[in-house]
């Protein structure tokens, strides 16, 4: 994924956050991003880890058969590496309250202070005219691996956002939708979510066309 330019300055996808009380949590594939998302910039091409681990507790029954298998708790996360140093992305990593100047000139404090709770979105374009659109309602960064300044090396920041349960008890929400470019009156008598590169949504960053469906696979 990240934000590789293809024809006409698309991208093959992207990663967005926004504070809680100030973003609508998106809630399908298409809808543009609410405006106070902040875009995450370019990410590794290592893509995005997806772990969910559980705890669970087995059931036996006399004899030693196995009944049942109880969830005793739960842990989703997503690792990711951004490749942009710049005062969005590091407000990100550290917690904006801990980044504070200018665009262009910024410190960044690192403490114990815990991050923010914020709603995180990953964009996918896929194979087959498809995108997926995946919405963390409430992430916090609970992990940063080493950062290695190295010559002839980009520098990479990779967090870990931990996805919390929202009130409905979900941690995230996979959205995926069939896309097509172009404003042609068949693809909207088929159902087809319809986009040009002046009224795409947040799909001007995963944008497929008829002919570029291999340029257009998910790289996660």
């Amino acid at each position: 994924m990240g934000k590789p330019h293809g024809d006409d300055d698309r991208y093959a996808g992207g990663f967005w956050y926004g504070v809680k009380s100030k973003v609508k949590v998106p809630t399908d594939a298409v809808t543009t991003l609410d405006e106070n998302f902040v875009d995450g910039g370019y990410l590794s091409d290592d893509g995005v880890t997806n772990s969910v681990d559980r705890d669970t507790t087995t059931v036996t029954a006399f004899g030693g058969d196995t009944v049942l298998n109880v969830t005793a708790s739960k842990t989703e996360t997503f690792q990711f590496g951004m490749l942009e140093t710049s005062k969005d992305t590091m407000a990100f990593v550290y917690g904006a309250d801990n980044v504070t100047g200018t665009d262009d000139a910024f410190v960044v404090k690192h403490n114990a202070k815990d991050n923010p709770r914020l709603v995180d979105v990953f964009e996918f374009a896929m194979t087959g005219d498809r995108v997926k659109r995946i919405v963390i309602p409430d992430g916090q960064v609970s992990d940063l691996d080493d950062v290695t300044y190295a010559d002839g090396d980009a520098i990479v920041y990779t967090p870990t956002i931990t996805a919390y349960p929202d009130s409905a008890g979900n941690t995230a929400y996979e959205y995926i939708a069939k896309v097509a470019a172009g404003t042609s009156a068949q693809a909207e008598a088929a159902g087809l979510a319809v986009y040009d590169d002046e009224s795409a949504p947040s799909l001007d960053k995963a944008a497929v066309t008829t002919d570029s469906t291999d340029s257009a696979e998910a790289t996660a």
